[in-house]
């Protein structure tokens, strides 16, 4: 017994061996330090630019605060109006309104449809339901500029030119056909069983669609959500051929920011908020990302 106590006192007081890195560890690390660096660094960038003036811009690659320049909030004030600039906070909450308007409505509609295509078969035509979910990505395939004079009579004929209702019919359309896309393959991974054991707990198909199906698609719809938003929040081009003087969103306030002399202050400033929304979203659905709320569903 006093033979085991020591050898065990003996093991415990010998350090641990460690691990030797491996060559493919190392590399691995290093890759994604060099990644990081490259993803962080256009932000870290814009940060310090932001809070430059024509000086501290002028004056080379400075990084430092209060040490290699002096702080300036120019490039934020003139946003607001301040210092001879521009107020972009008329363009922002236009740019709220279309983004959610339009992604909500397109969300709607489009697992509506992608449900539809998902569990019964429909033909239109030579159409079947594998061509008319086609049929839907393909309205993404057409460059924008095929689609900007029929947009742009359409909603000249509808007295909805230069509106945020026009907007967002537009964004819809533009939209609803990645919800489309997104829910349709979301909805075929979902067991069919679910469906039927609902049904013979006496639900109709609404029913079933509503508290059976929808609770265990919210990760794709929180996909869908996000690609909407992100396409919706970043469309420069029909925000600048379908609008004039009575509405304008963010990105086209942004362009018009720039000048003779480019204000790389206010431009570095702006692109921070614009990206600030996108971000805050991108932390707030994190955790609906996974898909592993379908285990153990099916009996």
């Amino acid at each position: 017994m006093t033979d085991l106590t020591q050898s065990a006192a003996l093991s415990r007081s010998e350090p641990e061996a460690v691990p030797a890195l491996r060559p493919g560890l190392i590399a691995k690390y290093v890759f994604i330090l060099l990644w990081s660096a490259f993803v962080v660094f256009p932000f870290l960038w814009a940060l310090t630019t932001s809070f430059k003036d024509a000086n501290g811009v002028t004056n080379g690659a400075t990084w430092l605060p209060w040490i290699q320049y002096q702080p300036s909030t120019q490039g934020w004030s003139s946003l607001f109006g301040g210092a001879g600039g521009t107020d972009i906070t008329r363009p922002y909450l236009n740019s709220i309104a279309v983004t959610l308007g339009a992604s909500v409505i397109s969300i709607t509609l489009g697992t509506l449809a992608a449900y539809g295509l998902s569990r019964f078969t429909f033909r239109f035509g030579w159409m079947r339901n594998a061509d008319i979910t086609f049929f839907f990505i393909s309205q993404r395939i057409m460059p924008p500029i095929v689609l900007a004079i029929p947009f742009f009579l359409m909603l000249q004929a509808l007295g909805l030119l230069d509106t945020l209702a026009g907007l967002i019919l537009v964004y819809v359309a533009l939209l609803m056909p990645i919800a489309v896309w997104v829910m349709v393959d979301f909805f075929n991974s979902i067991p069919r069983g679910l469906d039927e054991m609902a049904w013979m707990d006496g639900c109709d198909p609404v029913t079933t669609f509503v508290r059976v199906i929808l609770p265990n698609a919210l990760p794709g719809l929180v996909v869908a959500g996000m690609f909407c938003v992100i396409f919706g929040w970043n469309d420069f081009f029909f925000a600048f051929t379908l609008t004039f003087t009575k509405t304008q969103l963010l990105p086209v306030a942004i362009v018009a920011l720039n000048s003779s002399v480019t204000p790389w202050w206010a431009l570095s400033a702006s692109a921070l908020i614009s990206i600030a929304p996108l971000v805050l979203l991108a932390f707030l659905v994190e955790r609906f990302l996974s898909k592993g709320g379908l285990a153990g569903a099916v009996r």
